[in-house]
């Protein structure tokens, strides 16, 4: 049993070195990338359409329902970035039960290089939205004193995100592989299957954490109106 997927080394040429978590990384993006190739490739714009492509839009008109709710007003503009965070998560979650492979989000690397991508996204979408001189406003509101505090804030939620998903994945995986070698194979494989909900619970978890900073970030602060005074009579 491996503590992390680093520990499973393929080929190593003096201090470089191709990991599992390397390897099952890039082919779960490959598998994405070919994936999304084949299920788009014959959409259709004109009214008759396939059960496959309704079904289709069902699922990413309810994706972006839900980002809406979350507080972003432009969901379209942020599905293709918070959907690729959920389907990453959610298939290397998934593929756990493929004899050999271990999950690369069990590994510290995968999950803070996940965080830093939302890290960076968040000010991207924040400056695009507000402008840079509002966002960076946004760090020193109410008051300038709070700017160092601010910044502590979004460095926090950022290892945040990474050792939560870290801590859930990779314990998972512990569990399964200890019980599988003190106990028979049938409390393992319900185990499996829990973690695979669980996998889904994580994907989700991130996936509305990322839209709850990005939605922090692109806020929009309406003045104050002074309410009109009352005629009298």
């Amino acid at each position: 049993m491996h503590l992390s997927p680093d520990e499973m080394i393929f080929w190593q040429h003096g201090f470089i070195k191709l990991n599992a978590t390397i390897v099952f990384t890039w082919g779960l993006m490959l598998v994405l990338a070919i994936g999304s190739k084949l299920i788009t490739r014959k959409l259709s714009t004109d009214l008759k359409r396939s059960r496959w492509q309704n079904l289709l839009e069902i699922v990413v008109t309810a994706i972006e329902k839900q980002i809406e709710e979350v507080g972003l007003k432009h969901p379209e503009k942020y599905i293709g970035f918070l959907g690729t965070l959920f389907l990453f998560v959610a298939l290397a979650a998934l593929c756990t039960i493929i004899p050999g492979y271990e999950p690369p989000t069990a590994s510290l690397s995968t999950t803070a290089a996940l965080a830093l991508c939302v890290f960076v996204a968040v000010p991207l979408f924040g400056i695009e939205d507000q402008g840079m001189g509002g966002y960076l406003k946004s760090y020193m509101e109410p008051t300038v004193i709070m700017l160092p505090f601010n910044i502590i804030s979004e460095l926090s939620r950022t290892l945040a995100l990474a050792v939560r998903l870290f801590g859930n994945m990779m314990s998972g995986a512990m569990i399964i592989g200890i019980l599988l070698t003190i106990t028979p194979f049938i409390f393992p494989i319900v185990m499996t299957l829990l973690g695979l909900l669980t996998g889904m619970v994580q994907a989700y978890i991130f996936s509305i954490l990322a839209a709850v900073y990005i939605a922090a970030a692109t806020r929009t602060r309406k003045p104050k109106t002074i309410p009109e005074p009352v005629p009298t009579t």
